[in-house]
């Protein structure tokens, strides 16, 4: 057996698949894509342990908040995230620190709706 697997991660997002399949997607540019997907195609991060950042698809985070998704950033799992349907996914890629140039309370500031659970 081995002992360990590299990966590229410089930061791994859980998302939760259950808050997701409530809203029937409700994001990308027709708003029928899951938030994991969708926020993965917008940052063009390759799927694996190959990509830049993990953004993982788990069971349910037992919050279930209407209309809005459950996403916990790894670096700084003590503070979840709510995002909002439809949400802008540039604001939510910086409230999880997947750009490089936009620290996370900038985010929060642009985005009022965006709320921490």
């Amino acid at each position: 057996m081995k002992a360990s697997v590299r990966s590229s991660w410089s930061n791994a997002v859980l998302v939760c698949a259950k808050c997701s399949k409530k809203l029937e997607g409700g994001f990308g540019p027709r708003g029928k894509t899951p938030l994991a997907k969708a926020l993965r195609k917008h940052l063009g991060l390759k799927k694996g342990r190959k990509g830049a950042a993990g953004i993982v698809e788990v069971k349910c985070l037992g919050v279930c908040p209407r209309g809005a998704v459950t996403v916990v950033n790894g670096s700084a799992s003590r503070e979840w995230l709510l995002v909002p349907e439809g949400a802008d996914l540039d604001v939510v890629a910086g409230e999880l620190g997947l750009l490089p140039d936009r620290h996370p309370d900038e985010c929060r500031d642009l985005v009022p709706n965006c709320a921490s659970a």
